[in-house]
């Protein structure tokens, strides 16, 4: 059964960065995409980043320039580099790791970092 543990969030103030981290168990994480969510109290969850197992990444409009998302397959983790940060990005934090195989859907959620930014 894969595991993901995501770590990294805290307290921080606006403009300054953070980085998250997930961390997955298995040996088979570089080919699972991995995306990362946020969901902020009373709001849906919604998606943040997402980087491909061929290492192609997508944004959200409100993060982009701002978020990169990356990848180490040899240490089985994904990253989020949050820089410039918002009061609006305060939210937990999720990472989901997926992948299909054109017969099968599989994915997995890790419990959640929470972010908060003060203004």
């Amino acid at each position: 059964q894969v595991q993901l543990v995501e770590s990294g969030g805290g307290l921080v103030q606006a403009g300054e960065s953070l980085r998250l981290s997930c961390a997955a168990s298995g040996s088979t994480f570089s080919t699972y995409a991995i995306d990362w969510y946020r969901q902020a109290p009373g709001k849906q969850r919604t998606s943040v980043a997402r980087i491909s197992s061929d290492g192609s990444t997508n944004y959200a409009g409100s993060v982009k320039g701002r978020f990169t998302i990356s990848r180490d397959n040899a240490e089985n983790t994904s990253y989020l580099q949050m820089n410039s940060l918002k009061p609006e990005d305060t939210a937990v934090y999720y990472c989901n790791m997926n992948r299909y195989t054109g017969i099968r859907y599989t994915n997995y959620w890790g419990q959640g970092t929470q972010v908060t930014v003060s203004s």
